[in-house]
């Protein structure tokens, strides 16, 4: 069995769970999310905590995973998620327009992201991009996919990185 799956998630007061046959939403300040999931795992509901059970020993891979996920859940529609990336290069800019995001790359046209639902993006300086949402997986895909069109280059560093990323830069050929 799951360790991670074995503990319960306390419910703050300003979240409300609503537990289906395969379906758990979770509503708070932020938003709602939901998600679907097995007959392997059961979830109950009680008082103001939620706990998760594994039907069979097969299902014990699920068990952590789904306890996981909804603790996310719960973490986002209060708090929420954010994702920070900077760039590193003569010339690379980002300017956020609504939900589209320019970003100026070195390459010979504009590259523009738009931003899916649930998402928002904030540029507070030229070389700073900021992601910001309710669901922690669409924002960090969010931020791999704008990283992925100039990922940090070994020789220079130059690209688009995470704010604390470590790029190891590389010794240039010796003749």
């Amino acid at each position: 069995m799951s360790r991670i799956g074995n503990n319960p998630i306390k419910l703050p007061p300003k979240v409300e769970v609503n537990v289906g046959p395969g379906e758990i939403s979770v509503k708070g300040p932020l938003g709602t999310l939901s998600r679907q999931f097995g007959t392997a795992i059961t979830v109950e509901k009680d008082g103001d905590t939620l706990v998760f059970k594994a039907v069979n020993a097969e299902a014990s891979a699920m068990h952590g995973t789904l306890r996981a996920l909804v603790a996310n859940m719960v973490k986002g529609v209060i708090d929420g998620y954010e994702k920070k990336l900077t760039l590193v290069g003569v010339g690379y800019r980002a300017q956020a327009a609504g939900d589209k995001l320019n970003l100026s790359l070195g390459f010979s046209h504009p590259v523009v992201h738009r931003m899916p639902k649930g998402v928002k993006v904030e540029t507070p300086l030229q070389t700073e991009i900021v992601i910001k949402g309710i669901d922690k997986q669409q924002v960090g895909q969010v931020a791999a996919e704008i990283r992925a069109y100039r990922p940090p280059e070994p020789y220079k560093g130059k690209g688009v990185r995470y704010v604390g990323e470590r790029v190891v830069i590389k010794e240039t050929k010796k003749k």
